[in-house]
């Protein structure tokens, strides 16, 4: 894995549209109650099999994130608090890249590299599918 810093700048990059996506997300998600206006909000697949999708919580993992309430959005699904995390950094440092010139960094991984953080995603997205069918199941542990 290799990092570089490139000169500072504001051109706008991968970052900035992640940090724009990031911004709109958790702005939504702060003063639009979409659960509440769309009739058909939910998850089809729980609805037809009983157990929750592995996406199942997010709605409510944006909600309370963008409501500055962690606990109860990382209770929801943990893996999309740690995705709401990203986005809110995303937001911080794309605004001080645009503004201040910060500069954002290279990451260049390797086929090793890649093999691992692969694996790791796998391994994560098992528990964090795992403690959401625990959690539906049994909401009180």
């Amino acid at each position: 894995m290799q990092i570089s810093w490139p000169a500072r700048n504001r051109k706008f990059g991968r970052l900035d549209a992640l940090g724009l996506l990031g911004l709109l997300g958790l702005l939504i998600a702060r003063y639009i109650p979409v659960a509440v206006i769309i009739p058909f909000w939910g998850c089809a697949f729980r609805e037809m099999t009983g157990f929750p999708c592995p996406g199942c919580g997010l709605t409510r993992v944006a909600d309370r994130f963008a409501h500055f309430n962690v606990y109860g959005a990382f209770a929801a699904n943990p893996l999309g608090t740690l995705a709401a995390g990203a986005f809110a950094i995303a937001v911080v440092w794309s605004f001080l890249h645009l503004v201040f010139k910060a500069p954002v960094p290279d990451l260049e991984l390797d086929e090793r590299d890649w093999t691992r953080l692969r694996n790791v995603a796998i391994v994560a997205f098992t528990l964090n599918y795992a403690f959401v069918i625990i959690q539906h199941r049994h909401p009180f542990l």
